[in-house]
């Protein structure tokens, strides 16, 4: 699968070397134009068919965010390269395909490149097709704490899980909702193996609750009582990887 790519990066010189890199090293990145500032990238963008962007975060006049932010809803992936690892959490919360470090390790600009092509092509291939998800529901019980005891949950009527500090809201039919004092993480460990998948750091999903997945800057899920999830760039291919 070929990708249709940009490079956004203010220093020469850096431009330069991922450039090589990626002709030696990555074939299938298809690169199309170069930029080293904000307007510029703009420019490119908002012409251009693309399915990449490698983006630096400092730049003059603005930098990655404030670019992403004027692009709006995005269909392209980005990877971003910068020298500064501060700003990894940001760079997730832009729904980031993934974050490399200057100086750019070829193996990391591989694995990013590898990975987008992963979704992509996943994605394009779970068009126009029966879908079974290759896990079915725990068919069991789950147990919440109380204080005077513990309630009993069907877990095939949980539809998703959201983080909330240290507690979690679990999201049942029939517009229930039970606050439970344990954290996503517990219940992503226990739910392991079955048919659920943590889609974003906030947001654990019944897969076969889904009824629409939605490309997009980061991609979201649609779930069966209408809610609309969000999916980490960063978590797509796990849970693409659910259906065959």
């Amino acid at each position: 699968m070929k990708l249709n790519a940009i490079l956004v990066e203010d220093e020469e010189t850096s431009r330069k070397i991922l450039r090589n890199y990626l002709e030696k090293y990555c074939p299938n990145v298809n690169l199309l134009g170069e930029a080293s500032n904000v307007d510029e990238a703009l420019v490119l963008i908002r012409t251009l068919e693309l399915d990449l962007v490698f983006l630096d975060v400092e730049m003059p006049f603005g930098n990655a965010f404030d670019l992403l932010d004027k692009v709006g809803n995005r269909t392209f992936d980005t990877v971003f390269v910068t020298a500064y690892n501060q700003y990894a959490m940001d760079a997730l919360n832009a729904h980031a395909s993934y974050y490399l470090m200057k100086p750019i390790s070829i193996d990391e600009l591989i694995k990013a490149v590898d990975y987008v092509v992963e979704v992509r092509t996943k994605e394009n291939s779970l068009q126009d097709e029966v879908l079974m998800p290759k896990t079915t529901p725990i068919e069991g019980k789950l147990t919440i704490p109380q204080q005077d005891g513990f309630e009993i949950l069907n877990t095939s009527d949980i539809l998703y899980c959201k983080a909330d500090d240290n507690y979690t809201e679990i999201y049942l039919t029939n517009n229930r909702r039970k606050v439970v004092s344990k954290t996503l993480k517990y219940f992503d460990d226990l739910l392991k193996g079955s048919s659920f998948a943590r889609v974003h750091k906030s947001y654990l999903v019944n897969v076969n609750e889904v009824v629409k997945y939605v490309k997009g800057k980061g991609g979201s899920v649609i779930l069966s009582n209408g809610k609309e999830v969000m999916v980490s760039a960063s978590k797509k291919a796990d849970l693409l990887s659910y259906y065959k």
